[in-house]
C-alpha cells in the first residue's frame, strides 16, 4: 500500500453545500494563566498594568491581573479546533470578525470557546461561511460573543 500525504486527514473533507447553519465547533477548553498574559504582552506589546501589575488591579477591586479583550479573541481562533480541517483546501481565508467582551477574564479562568455555523452564503464560486464565536467560563457565564466570517471555495 503506497501512503499518499495529501489523503492524511484529521477528519473527513466536507464541501460547502454539505456544511449547516447551526453546526457546532467546539474549541477545546484552556485554563489561562500568568504565562499566558505574559505571552501576549510580549507579542502585544501592551503595557498597561490592568493586565500585568497584580497590586495595581487590586487596588482597583479586581481579584488579579485582568485578560486583554484580544487575548481572550485569540482563544476563538478557527484553527485550534476541526472547522479548518472539515473544510481543507477550500478554505480561503478568514475575512472578518467582531466581539463583545461581556466579562473580565483572569489568571485561572478555564475558557470554552465555540464557533457556530449561523449563516452560509453562497456565491459564484466561492461561499462566505458566517459563525457566532462564543466563549464561556468555568461557571458557565458567556464572556465573549462575535461573529467570525471566512470565505471558501465552493
Amino acid at each position: 500500500m503506497t501512503f499518499d500525504p495529501a489523503e492524511h486527514r484529521v477528519v473527513p473533507l466536507r464541501g460547502f453545500h454539505e456544511l449547516k447553519v447551526g453546526e457546532v465547533f467546539n474549541i477545546a477548553s484552556r485554563t489561562i494563566g500568568m504565562e499566558n498574559f505574559a505571552a501576549f504582552q510580549t507579542v502585544s506589546m501592551d503595557n498597561h498594568p490592568i493586565h500585568y501589575d497584580v497590586e495595581y488591579c487590586k487596588r482597583l477591586g479586581y481579584t488579579g491581573p485582568l485578560a486583554h479583550g484580544l487575548q481572550v479573541l485569540a482563544f476563538t481562533a478557527a484553527g485550534a479546533g476541526l472547522f479548518p480541517h472539515v473544510i481543507g483546501e477550500k478554505l480561503i481565508g478568514f475575512i472578518e470578525v467582531n466581539a463583545k467582551f461581556l466579562k473580565g477574564v483572569f489568571p485561572g479562568d478555564t475558557l470554552y470557546p465555540a464557533l457556530t455555523i449561523t449563516e452560509l452564503t453562497p456565491q459564484k464560486t466561492t461561499g462566505i461561511v458566517a459563525m457566532r464565536a462564543t466563549v464561556h467560563n468555568q461557571k458557565g457565564e458567556l464572556v465573549l460573543d462575535g461573529v467570525h466570517r471566512y470565505l471558501t471555495r465552493l
